[in-house]
């Protein structure tokens, strides 16, 4: 099942086939690699939970250490994640975007990925390849950046095919990218707490 997709996504007639090319890795329980608007993520459906374990093997993750649910769309992520309202006017506002939400999660989420405050971290990255590929496979992507593992300060998707290999089922190619983070929001409270600065401005706060 192994295999690259470059992709020139502004090409209408080869979108669908693409969509459905990597919406069927996933669903077979492949580990993709994905450009978000941060950098490359390692990324799977959340639905399989074969490919959670594999995930997180490639990450040489704990258990309990946070990745993050990439969702479509505020509506998907409410499946996923409590959200108030006041939380999500600050979503509304900053989605699409290079943020990630801490929020508590709802009984949807898979276990093994809870961690031990029951919360879930949600992306609504400003990628639209990204976000396409949620929305055809019908839920979140469980995903986690590669920054950790490739010590680069730009990924280059030829490098990352070779560094990876058959370890992951399919490599998106996006591009160059560099080893941005996102910023990371704790929305569990009543105030909002910047836990990590990154790309996305935190002016509004």
């Amino acid at each position: 099942m192994s295999s690259n997709f470059d992709y020139s996504y502004n090409d209408d007639s080869i979108r669908g086939s693409f969509l459905d090319y990597v919406v069927n890795i996933l669903k077979k329980g492949g580990v993709i690699l994905l450009p978000t608007d941060s950098m490359y993520s390692l990324s799977c459906s959340v639905m399989e939970k074969k490919a959670i374990n594999k995930l997180y093997k490639l990450k040489r993750a704990d258990k309990f250490k946070p990745m993050s649910l990439i969702c479509s769309d505020i509506s998907m992520a409410s499946e996923y994640a409590l959200i108030s309202n006041r939380a999500f006017k600050l979503i509304r506002r900053l989605t699409p975007g290079p943020y990630t939400f801490i929020l508590e999660a709802t009984k949807v989420v898979p276990k093994v990925m809870l961690t031990r405050r029951r919360t879930v971290g949600i992306r609504i990255p400003d990628k639209e390849i990204a976000l396409d590929i949620v929305k055809k496979l019908g839920c979140p992507l469980l995903s986690t950046s590669i920054s950790s593992i490739v010590d680069e300060d730009v990924l280059d998707p030829e490098e990352l095919k070779k560094f990876f290999g058959n370890r992951v089922d399919c490599v998106v190619d996006g591009g160059k990218l560099y080893t941005d983070e996102t910023t990371v929001i704790d929305l569990t409270s009543d105030e909002p707490e910047i836990i990590r600065k990154g790309l996305g401005e935190v002016d509004f706060l």
